[in-house]
């Protein structure tokens, strides 16, 4: 059974108790901000190794590695083999700092994003406008409705209910 197939039953264990679901969950995200803090304090470094390998670097068990690579994933500049990968498949950590932020973000990970290290990445005015930068690509916009006897929006000097609102 591939790693990730393994790390995602015990994560994702629905007949879990979540006390202890909780609990693996609470672990986890110490570790995972223990990784971050490494990998933000030289972020142009790129951190490459087999899965085992990188695991023993940072102190985790094999498992939360790969949970470690599941979460990081959609931010590294070259995917890693997440589905396949056994633990002596190679690896990179090199990142893609503005993306890892911003999913930072998206997965509401507070404890992350808000991460001191970010500080000597990026300013406090580049790190707000990516924080604004991935709450608006996320959020609907809709734009006016046109009443029934407004003009058109078509140009054509009729009102909506005689032209496009026609048959709609």
């Amino acid at each position: 059974m591939a790693l990730l197939e393994q790390w995602r039953g015990i994560a994702y264990n629905e007949q879990a108790n979540p006390q202890e679901l909780q609990r693996f969950w609470q672990r986890y995200f110490v570790l995972e901000t223990g990784v971050y803090e490494k990998l933000l304090a030289d972020p142009d470094t790129e951190v490459k190794g087999t899965v085992k390998e990188l695991a023993e670097k940072y102190g985790l068990e094999v498992l939360a590695m790969t949970g470690f690579l599941d979460g990081i994933d959609e931010s590294l500049v070259e995917p890693n083999p997440i589905e396949t990968m056994e633990e002596d498949t190679v690896v990179s950590l090199k990142f893609d700092k503005a993306k890892l932020y911003k999913n930072m973000v998206k997965a509401k990970a507070d404890w992350l994003y808000n991460l001191p290290q970010w500080e000597n990445i990026y300013s406090e005015e580049e790190r707000k406008a990516l924080y604004k930068e991935q709450k608006n690509s996320t959020t609907i916009r809709v734009g006016k409705k046109v009443g029934r006897n407004e003009p058109c929006p078509c140009g054509s000097g009729k009102k909506y209910k005689h032209c496009c609102g026609k048959n709609a």
